[in-house]
């Protein structure tokens, strides 16, 4: 059973850092567009990808995740493994779901015309989201602690 949870886990964590990834680039594209018609349309496309993909993907992956976190502690707890490398994972998924929380303002931002960044900064805005998802992957594989 947990091989089946776990494996919609990564389906949907998939789901999640798509939507993440490719968020921040609608947001330098909106933020470089001039015209109403062209604002509009992104803001509809931003809104789309954020409630109805991103952030559906993100609770489910979280609760399967959590799923999978009281099982897996409760085995380590019961064997006496160390996992000091699921705290790490952890904590990169708190500071993800920040990120995630902040592209939703971000997208209120755009909704109600107060974008306040360049489109430079999105496109480093846009790089953040590798980066956990390499720390999360290499801890989670190599678990090196």
């Amino acid at each position: 059973m947990l091989l089946w949870i776990k494996s919609f886990h990564v389906i949907l964590m998939v789901t999640w850092f798509a939507g993440l990834f490719y968020l921040p680039r609608l947001f330098v594209y909106h933020a470089m567009t001039e015209d109403t018609a062209g604002k509009e349309r992104f803001k509809v496309m931003e809104r789309k990808l954020y409630y109805q993909i991103t952030t559906p993907g993100g609770i489910i992956t979280i609760g399967l995740g959590l799923w999978l976190l009281f099982a897996y502690w409760w085995d380590a707890f019961l064997s006496g493994e160390y996992v000091g490398w699921l705290y790490a994972k952890l904590i990169l998924v708190a500071v993800l779901i920040i990120y995630h929380i902040y592209c939703g303002k971000l997208v209120n931002d755009f909704k109600h015309d107060r974008n306040q960044h360049s489109h430079k900064f999105y496109r480093w805005f846009n790089e953040f989201p590798v980066l956990i998802l390499i720390a999360t992957i290499i801890l989670v594989k190599v678990k090196p602690f």
